[in-house]
């Protein structure tokens, strides 16, 4: 049986560099026999205010509806987007607010607390491209961006274990420096890590 694998690609710019790291890992990945869907976050339409909160329900798009087929299907979640601010762009922030909701991803125990994962069982992991290099972004800030979606996100709906992939400096690098990057990736998605 092959492995099911989720490529979500979260800039809203489908000819950015994260498009070829998507793929890199895509292509990769289906080289060695394993089922991948793409999720191209910018080729969607959908409303990405969770306008009231969880107060009151606001419906589900089709595409959102089939974003969360794709994650009950899929057994590893691969997230590819830039870092912006030190987090993620309103898109992907949106889509996942949108998409990850209680009853889906998680479900809060009545009187307390302590919540549970709805998508236990699966694999994740997390590539994120930065003008910076990533050393610089743990050393100097924590890698923000990384833990929120790690630990606050993933791990949070129980996509455990979930591996970072920093891919930086962007801006100022080389073709040979990005075909470095895709390679790096590519191996990535050879292994499904």
């Amino acid at each position: 049986m092959s492995t099911r694998i989720l490529v979500i690609h979260g800039h809203p710019d489908s000819e950015s560099f994260c498009t070829a790291l998507a793929a890199a890992y895509r292509d990769a990945a289906r080289a060695t026999g394993a089922e991948v869907r793409d999720l191209v976050l910018a080729d969607l339409t959908f409303e990405p205010n969770l306008r009231f909160g969880y107060r009151q329900r606001t419906e589900l798009e089709p595409c959102l509806i089939a974003a969360q087929a794709d994650l009950v299907w899929a057994q590893h979640v691969v997230l590819v987007h830039p870092v912006w601010w030190g987090s993620v762009p309103g898109l992907l922030k949106g889509f996942l607010d949108r998409v990850l909701l209680p009853g889906f991803a998680f479900k809060k125990r009545p009187g307390s607390v302590w919540w549970d994962k709805l998508l236990t069982g699966k694999t994740g992991r997390i590539i994120s491209t930065l003008d910076q290099p990533g050393w610089y972004y743990r050393m100097r800030y924590g890698s923000p961006s990384s833990k929120a979606l790690k630990r606050l996100t993933f791990e949070f709906c129980g996509i455990a274990p979930t591996r970072v992939t920093l891919v930086g400096p962007i801006r100022l690098s080389t073709d040979q420096t990005r075909a470095a990057f895709l390679r790096r990736i590519a191996r990535l998605g050879a292994r499904h890590r």
